[in-house]
């Protein structure tokens, strides 16, 4: 019987240098999941309506909770996570555009966005309140202030699905075709 003798000439694996720390790059923007969001944002408003008809005309106040519940629960969450992808990863590329009544039109989107989070934090609790079956919300305030939320957040997307997302997604596909190209101009 024979016996082997262990083999040391075996190759060692090659001794790599240790990454570079890189900046971390941006994750691009889900135009298909913003799209989602204002869809289902027209939907949410027309469920305000329906629901301050209800309120009104004092019958299904069943049916009226369970659509403000459903409001209340889109616009506490979906709503600000979407405002807040847009000002981090569709307004900052365009607001460097040399297209000043582009950046006009940012510049009033995140604007609308203060309007829109400070008249929900005034309607948010009556609808929330109407969602738990409480009384105490205040009907002549809903009746005053959710037509004119209503009509800003129509405004709102209307602007950024005709001209905001639009430039910006031109501005991704010239980044697209030109990765290497810094000095591109934003929009």
């Amino acid at each position: 019987m024979s016996t082997a003798t262990p083999r040391t000439d075996r190759l060692e694996p090659p001794v790599r240098p240790e990454r570079p720390e890189r900046p971390s790059i941006a994750r691009p923007a889900n135009f298909k999941l913003l799209d989602q969001t204002h869809q289902q944002t027209m939907h949410m408003l027309e469920q305000l309506t329906e629901m301050l008809e209800q309120m009104e005309s004092g019958d299904r106040q069943d049916q009226a909770s369970r659509l403000a519940a459903e409001v209340h629960s889109f616009f506490e969450t979906q709503v600000r996570q979407h405002h807040q992808e847009e000002e981090t990863r569709v307004f900052p590329a365009l607001l460097k555009s040399d297209d000043a009544e582009l950046v006009h039109h940012v510049k009033r989107l995140q604007q609308d966005h203060g309007w829109l989070e400070e008249d929900w934090r005034l309607l948010g609790p009556q609808i929330e309140a109407i969602a738990r079956g409480y009384n105490w919300y205040d009907l002549p305030m809903l009746r005053q202030g959710l037509p004119v939320f209503v009509a800003l957040n129509q405004e709102h997307v209307l602007l950024e699905e005709t001209v905001v997302y639009p430039a910006a997604r031109q501005l991704l596909q010239q980044r697209a075709n030109h990765p290497l190209d810094d000095n591109q101009p934003a929009a």
